[in-house]
């Protein structure tokens, strides 16, 4: 796979992370409306990506799932591989002093 490929997927692979994000925070019933802008920026992030793999290589994976099989492909990859590190990453955020806590 030459560079311009990978970029090229993971361009795609971003678009449909910043589309699965989206819905799975309207889900969610723990992130309060004035959370969602920030917690869609931290799922989006490339400093998360970076704790799963190289951003662009993580994105181009996401794009790759979507090309062989749509959304549903890219889906069930990001809720394996993206999602279960978040929900522990957002979790010791909730534990950190000064962080937002939902009264």
């Amino acid at each position: 796979m030459t560079e311009e490929d990978k970029r090229t997927q993971a361009w795609i692979g971003d678009a449909v992370l910043a589309l699965y994000a989206r819905e799975w925070i309207l889900q969610q019933p723990g992130i309060p409306r004035e959370a969602r802008s920030d917690t869609f920026k931290q799922l989006t992030a490339n400093q998360f990506l970076a704790t799963i793999g190289e951003p662009t290589a993580v994105e181009a994976e996401i794009g790759r799932h979507y090309q062989d099989g749509g959304l549903p492909a890219a889906y069930a990859h990001i809720e394996a591989v993206l999602i279960p590190p978040f929900q522990k990453q957002q979790a010791n955020r909730k534990k950190a002093p000064g962080s937002y806590r939902k009264k």
